[in-house]
C-alpha cells in the first residue's frame, strides 16, 4: 500500500494512543494486541483490537460526526441486510490527548477486492446486486437524507470544476459530453430508498471471490439509489455490469444515473487525492477509463 499524506486537518493517530484509549475507557480488553491496518480511506483510522474486534478512529474534524451517526443507523440496518455489516460494540470518548468519540466493532474477516483481478467477477456482480437490491427494501420511513442521495443535477457545479482541473489530464471534451448526457436522464420518480452511498471497493470485503461483507456506513441515508450503482465501474468488469444491473432492477434511466454518480465522484476526487491518496486516484481514473470505453471512447 502506498504511504498516504496527511491532510493539514488531519491528527496523527497510533496504536500507542489506541492502547491508552483502550485501557482507560475499556479495562476489560487493556490485554489485547493492537495492531494498525492498511487502508486507503480518508476518514478513520483502523485498528485491528484482539482476534475479533476492530477499533475506528476518526481522522479529521469532517469525520466526527459519523461515528454516532453510523452507530445508530447500523443497528437498525445491519440484521437486515443480506451479508454481513459491522456490528457495533462499543463507544468511546474523548481522552488521552485525543479529541473525539471512537467506535469499536466487531472484526469482519475478508479483503478488499482490486478492479481487475476479481477471482470470480460474475459471482461477486450477483451478491452485489442482492446487497443494493436487500437495502432498497429495508422501510425507509423515519431514515436520514442519504449523504449522496440528492439529484444528480446538484453536482453539476463541483463535477465542472473538477473538469476544469483536469484539462490536459484527461479527454475533458469527452468526459463533458458523458457528463451532460447523465444529466438529461429522467431522475426517479419512486418514494426515497435506502442507499450505502459509498460503494466502493475499499468498502468491500470479499472471501473466495464472492461478497464478504460491506464496512462504512457514514454516507448511509435515503433519496435516489442510483448512487450505489457506481460499483458497476468502480469495480466490476464491463462484462459482469448486466449480472449486477439485472440483480438490481434497474432501469435505463436509473442506470444512467448511476453512471452519472461514478462519473461525477472519480472526477472530483481525482485532483482532490492526486498526490494525497494514490489509491483512490488510481481508482478515479480506472471508472473514467471504463465509462469512456463503454461509450465507445
Amino acid at each position: 500500500m502506498c504511504a498516504l499524506k496527511m491532510r493539514p486537518d488531519e491528527v496523527d493517530v497510533d496504536s500507542a494512543l489506541v492502547r491508552r484509549l483502550v485501557a482507560a475507557q475499556f479495562p476489560g480488553w487493556a490485554s489485547l494486541p493492537v495492531e494498525r491496518l492498511a487502508s486507503s480511506g480518508t476518514e478513520n483510522a483502523m485498528f485491528r483490537l484482539g482476534a475479533d474486534k476492530v477499533v475506528r478512529l476518526p481522522r479529521h474534524p469532517g469525520a466526527v460526526e459519523s461515528v454516532a451517526y453510523e452507530l445508530r443507523w447500523l443497528e437498525r440496518l445491519g440484521p437486515r441486510l443480506s451479508v454481513a455489516a459491522p456490528v457495533p460494540l462499543a463507544r468511546g470518548g474523548p481522552g488521552e490527548g485525543f479529541a473525539w468519540p471512537w467506535s469499536v466493532y466487531g472484526w469482519l474477516d475478508g479483503r478488499n477486492p482490486v478492479a481487475g483481478a476479481l477471482e470470480r467477477p460474475e459471482a461477486l456482480a450477483t451478491d452485489l446486486g442482492a446487497f443494493v437490491a436487500g437495502l432498497r427494501e429495508v422501510d425507509a420511513r423515519g431514515g436520514p437524507p442519504g449523504y449522496r442521495g440528492m439529484p444528480l443535477a446538484e453536482r453539476d457545479a463541483p463535477t465542472r470544476s473538477a473538469l476544469a482541473r483536469l484539462e490536459g489530464r484527461i479527454d475533458v471534451a469527452a468526459v463533458t459530453a458523458l457528463w451532460e448526457q447523465a444529466l438529461r436522464a429522467p431522475g426517479r420518480t419512486e418514494p426515497p430508498a435506502w442507499a450505502h452511498g459509498d460503494l466502493s471497493p475499499g468498502n468491500v470485503l470479499v472471501a473466495d471471490g464472492r461478497l464478504a461483507a460491506v464496512i462504512d456506513f457514514g454516507c448511509v441515508g435515503i433519496g435516489d439509489p442510483a448512487v450505489d450503482l457506481i460499483v458497476a465501474w468502480n469495480l466490476l468488469p464491463a462484462s459482469a455490469r448486466a449480472t449486477f444491473r439485472e440483480k438490481v432492477g434497474a432501469d435505463d434511466a436509473e442506470w444512467a444515473r448511476g453512471r452519472g454518480w461514478a462519473l461525477s465522484i472519480s472526477l472530483i476526487q481525482l485532483p482532490y487525492y492526486w498526490e494525497t491518496n494514490p489509491p483512490l486516484a488510481e481508482n478515479s481514473r480506472h471508472v473514467i477509463r471504463e465509462i469512456l470505453a463503454e461509450a465507445g471512447g
